[in-house]
């Protein structure tokens, strides 16, 4: 570059630009101060003195945060939902009514598979209660027993024993075979149970469980010997049952023709035809009401008891399992048609002779899914395989997933749910410590650590029937003298005996009204609402508007990173320069031009101060002694010389 142009190019660059080609990031702020329309920013420039200046500089950062502060907590409530309840006036759809007798199968039909567990049941119970208390109690105690199982071999106590276990004895427990105590090392689970305790004293009762190695045992204890007894009950009869085909069982439950006696469905009869068949294992044949059979779902235009489903049941408390069933009635689930009925879980039950009405309200519940909650629309992103033939809901998927790691962990399934796929029920012959697995992983379910809980979600959608229950004593004493007998000549091909009130029970299942309960979530916040929001922000603490943040992006953001960039790429410019200079002979240069690198500008000069000692030069006065003539000419001209006179 020839020197002329390298001091143009200097003057050029050490020339005073303000705004937002700055050549400074604190020259460029300095004209954002000045320009702007965002309040604060100019008083922090033109304030006198600092105390101003740092009480600006304070309210205006405070006055930003509070707009962050409010930003972020508009964006972190974005996903909120409002709740509007709506109420409606229209024709209902009646639910599907699941029906089971409490008793699952007849006693006399299941007395044969049962006689074994039965018979050791009874001396069970001839041991805890059977003798008195006095001194001699140990050796009566033991020599009872050893009478009792005299020529016969105990195989359900000895595959699991029951045991009474003192509190005050740590390490030992009794057994309920042999009579003898025994050590005992695992442990110890205590079951929540009733009042009642063995014998009024600190004993419990409980049974043992133990893993195939039988290095793992655990020995579950309830204070109350019924509840141990039939907690012990239950597991071999669940276990004697898997092993009995469908078809058998369902012969060894009661018909349609068995339980229903009456019906009647908004004031028009019905019978068994318009029930459908559902076998839970631990309730037997249980019949299901309006479960859209042929395609069609009964509906009701009236509330009240005339208008629903009327219905007289078959109790008969004669053929109920003594150990297995404590008490007598039915139980009865409204639900969905395409759901599942838990009739372990929230089933409603009926006493016989009595009048059980239930006043229905229906409520619809409509719930948004993400990102505004983790519910599901239909259970397809849950990552648990359904093995309901039903609607999925939060109960399904946590019975399937407990179903599933119970085939995984114990290979087979509990017998009182449906059966996974290429799975089977467990029993002795097959899986012969699935009781220890079972109630292990049980009480890892309970404590949250199979995972269930943190996977199955909630649906979206749902109908849900608040219940009523009110009871009457059915049939009264005056019209039980002509009920009865007409009941018993209408039922005689079924039931061969004279009815009596405890043999029946009375439902009715109907709306109090029909008025329809909907519960929805909608958003409660749009993206038109939340900008609107930040406007309110932003113009309530700084009088900013959208135009001044586009600014405020260009400022801070675009011409601050354009100034660092330039400066950066001068900087590598130059140091390309240096590197790459060929070396010149010595004093080729003109060393005027290079003494000083950053020549002054005409504003900058002006702002150099004087050096010192020095004086600035003024305009001499004028030397008049110039202009005397110092001597004569010597020789002149001869055309201006002047003629002498005459």
């Amino acid at each position: 570059m020839a020197p002329g142009e390298k001091i143009k190019a200097k003057i050029k660059k050490n020339l005073p630009v303000r705004g937002p080609q700055a050549p400074t990031i604190k020259e460029l702020m300095r004209w954002y101060c000045l320009n702007t329309n965002t309040h604060g920013c100019r008083r922090i420039v033109v304030s006198r003195g600092r105390l101003r200046r740092l009480l600006w500089i304070l309210f205006t950062l405070t006055a930003v945060a509070l707009i962050f502060w409010q930003c972020a907590l508009l964006v972190a409530s974005f996903y909120t939902v409002s709740v509007s309840i709506k109420v409606h006036f229209q024709k209902l759809d009646f639910p599907a009514v699941t029906i089971c007798n409490i008793n699952p199968y007849k006693y006399s039909v299941v007395r044969d598979l049962l006689a074994d567990l039965e018979q050791e049941t009874r001396v069970a119970l001839k041991t805890l209660y059977g003798f008195p208390e006095n001194t001699s109690r140990r050796r009566r105690e033991a020599e009872s027993w050893n009478s009792d199982w005299e020529g016969t071999r105990p195989k359900f106590l000895r595959l699991v024993p029951l045991m009474a276990f003192s509190q005050d004895e740590t390490g030992e427990a009794r057994d309920f075979v042999t009579g003898r105590k025994r050590k005992f090392s695992g442990r110890i689970i205590h079951k929540a149970s009733d009042a009642v305790h063995v014998h009024g004293s600190k004993e419990v009762v409980g049974f043992q469980l133990c893993s195939n190695d039988t290095s793992h045992c655990a020995l579950y204890t309830f204070s109350s010997g019924v509840n141990a007894i039939q907690e012990w009950y239950k597991l071999h009869y669940m276990n004697i049952m898997a092993q009995v085909p469908l078809e058998k069982k369902i012969n060894m439950s009661y018909s349609a023709e068995e339980l229903l006696v009456t019906c009647l469905f908004d004031g028009v009869s019905c019978d068994a035809r318009n029930f459908t068949l559902f076998h839970h294992p631990m309730y037997g044949n249980c019949y299901t009401f309006n479960n859209r059979e042929n395609e069609t779902i009964l509906s009701t235009s009236m509330g009240g008891s005339e208008y629903g489903l009327q219905v007289i049941l078959y109790i008969n408390e004669e053929e109920y399992n003594p150990f297995l069933v404590s008490s007598s009635g039915a139980k009865v689930i409204v639900h969905r048609q395409d759901e599942y009925p838990f009739v372990e879980d929230v089933g409603t039950e009926i006493e016989p002779a009595m009048a059980t009405s239930i006043g229905m309200h229906l409520t619809e519940s409509f719930k948004l899914s993400e990102p505004y909650s983790q519910c599901t629309e239909d259970g397809s992103d849950v990552p648990i395989s359904n093995i309901y033939n039903a609607a999925y809901s939060l109960q399904i998927c946590l019975h399937s997933c407990f179903q599933t790691k119970m085939v995984e962990k114990c290979g087979c399934a509990q017998y009182n749910q449906p059966l996974p796929p290429a799975a089977n029920y467990c029993n002795y012959q097959q899986h012969p410590n699935w009781m220890y697995c079972y109630y292990e992983l049980h009480q890892a379910f309970v404590r949250e650590e199979l995972g269930c809980q943190a996977v199955c979600r909630e649906a979206c959608s749902f109908k849900e029937w608040t219940l009523t229950t009110s009871l009457a004593q059915w049939p009264s004493v005056v019209s039980e003298k002509w009920l009865l007998p007409v009941l018993t000549w209408d039922q005689g091909q079924q039931i061969k005996k004279k009815l009596n009130k405890t043999d029946l029970a009375k439902l009715l299942i109907f709306y109090k009204d029909l008025n329809q309960r909907s519960i929805m979530e909608s958003p409660a916040n749009s993206i038109e609402m939340l900008l609107s929001n930040f406007g309110g922000q932003l113009g309530l603490w700084m009088s900013c508007s959208v135009v001044c943040v586009i600014e405020i992006i260009e400022v801070f953001f675009i011409d601050s990173f354009s100034i660092i960039a330039r400066h950066q790429w001068q900087k590598a410019k130059e140091w390309w320069a240096r590197r790459h200079a060929p070396p010149g002979p010595q004093g080729q240069d003109n060393p005027g031009l290079d003494i000083d690198d950053d020549l002054p500008t005409f504003t900058s000069a002006l702002r150099l101060p004087p050096a010192p000692g020095t004086q600035v030069p003024g305009t001499p006065p004028p030397r008049y002694n110039t202009l005397r003539l110092e001597r004569a000419f010597s020789d002149q001209l001869t055309d201006t010389q002047i003629p002498a006179e005459s």
